[in-house]
């Protein structure tokens, strides 16, 4: 576990140094008393290299899992059945999820408050309950993953906890490899107590990150060492997880700037970007990584999911779509863009004073920039 941190299984050949800083949390009058010095691997650019093969060793083998991955077929006894795939996951929670943590969605078929449309392509679908996901994580003290269950609100799975101390129940993001029985922790509020006793009233960098740093675990991006795979990342200090949510996302911590208060993080696109260096992250990759390899077989499915049909630009008149009108299957001499003009590739739509000025570094844009 120590040379994984450290950075025999990361890639990384670069220098420990402690970096003096105060914990913020109020759980224990000690922790006023005592400088944190957390673990901080400072990489060079052979290492950022490094980790972005990593990161395309990744999704190599995600294209490959299709081949491993044990998918559900049914007897061919319909047409929609024929091209019927799912993914198997027998861990899953077979009932219903708990009552209370749940609340009735009401669609709105893609219409505002005057009844126009929007969003085209929604409405319709089977019933469904949201699931009160928490994604501030500020509840501190070790929780005990009770089950995993499906939620049809998104495409990653998510977890049950039971707080050992209260019993209170709640649901997170259940990240690749979280089963029933793990114990999980959130550092948002500080370093607890009990690990401070266990590190015999000081903070070790080394101990720290071996007992925190571990899968499933929220804690600041300060306490995390550079180069790992996180999840659940928020932006600001007090705020919610907002990117790589979705499943078989994951961002790579790169930098951290403590005099600007700010850490770099790479995104699942590849775009580098700013983040408060005390924003949360849970240590992980989310999990339901086989969801795309699943298939419907039939458009039935997909009204099921709410998702109504799409039609080409080329199909419709000249005065519904510019891609409209004429004789057979051709748009003319026009780029592909939208209903309303909006061009659709190489077009960027942050122009100006809506430009991302967190963004540290832009995604790779087309064949050779990725390969």
């Amino acid at each position: 576990m120590l040379s994984r941190l450290f950075g025999s299984g990361l890639g990384l050949s670069g220098h420990v140094t402690l970096l003096q800083r105060s914990l913020f949390s109020t759980r224990t009058p000690l922790l006023n008393e005592i400088n944190a010095k957390l673990l901080t691997i400072v990489p060079h650019d052979e290492d950022i290299v490094a980790l972005e093969r990593q990161d395309e060793l990744i999704r190599r083998r995600r294209k490959l899992a299709k081949e491993t991955t044990v998918m559900k077929k049914l007897k061919t006894v319909s047409p929609g059945l024929r091209w019927w795939r799912r993914p198997i996951y027998p861990y899953l929670h077979k009932g219903k999820p708990m009552r209370f943590l749940t609340v009735a969605k009401r669609g709105t078929g893609g219409r505002n408050h005057h009844g126009k449309i929007t969003v085209r392509h929604r409405g319709g679908g089977h019933k469904r309950r949201i699931r009160l996901v928490d994604f501030y994580r500020r509840k501190a003290g070790s929780q005990t993953v009770q089950r995993i269950e499906y939620d049809p609100g998104r495409s990653a799975h998510i977890a049950l906890l039971k707080h050992d101390e209260t019993g209170e129940l709640s649901y997170i993001l259940a990240c690749d490899g979280l089963r029933e029985g793990d114990i999980v922790e959130s550092y948002r509020q500080g370093v607890p107590e009990s690990l401070l006793k266990e590190m015999h009233g000081k903070l070790d960098p080394a101990i720290l990150s071996v007992k925190t740093a571990q899968r499933g675990n929220c804690l600041p991006i300060s306490m995390i060492p550079i180069g790992s795979v996180v999840h659940n990342v928020g932006i600001t200090p007090v705020g919610k997880a907002k990117f790589c949510r979705a499943a078989g996302t994951y961002a790579r911590i790169i930098s951290k700037i403590p005099e600007k208060k700010k850490a770099v993080i790479r995104l699942q696109s590849g775009e580098h970007r700013y983040v408060s260096i005390e924003a949360c992250a849970t240590m992980g990759v989310v999990s339901n990584i086989e969801h795309q390899n699943a298939s419907l077989g039939k458009a039935g499915r997909s009204r099921w999911l709410g998702i109504r049909p799409t039609v080409r630009g080329v199909a419709m008149n000249k005065v519904d779509h510019p891609h409209g009108g004429g004789r057979g299957k051709s748009k003319s001499n026009k780029l592909s863009m939208s209903p309303w003009g909006q061009l659709a590739k190489g077009y960027k739509t942050r122009r100006g004073k809506n430009q991302n000025r967190m963004k540290v570094k832009d995604r790779p844009r087309g064949k050779k920039e990725r390969t």
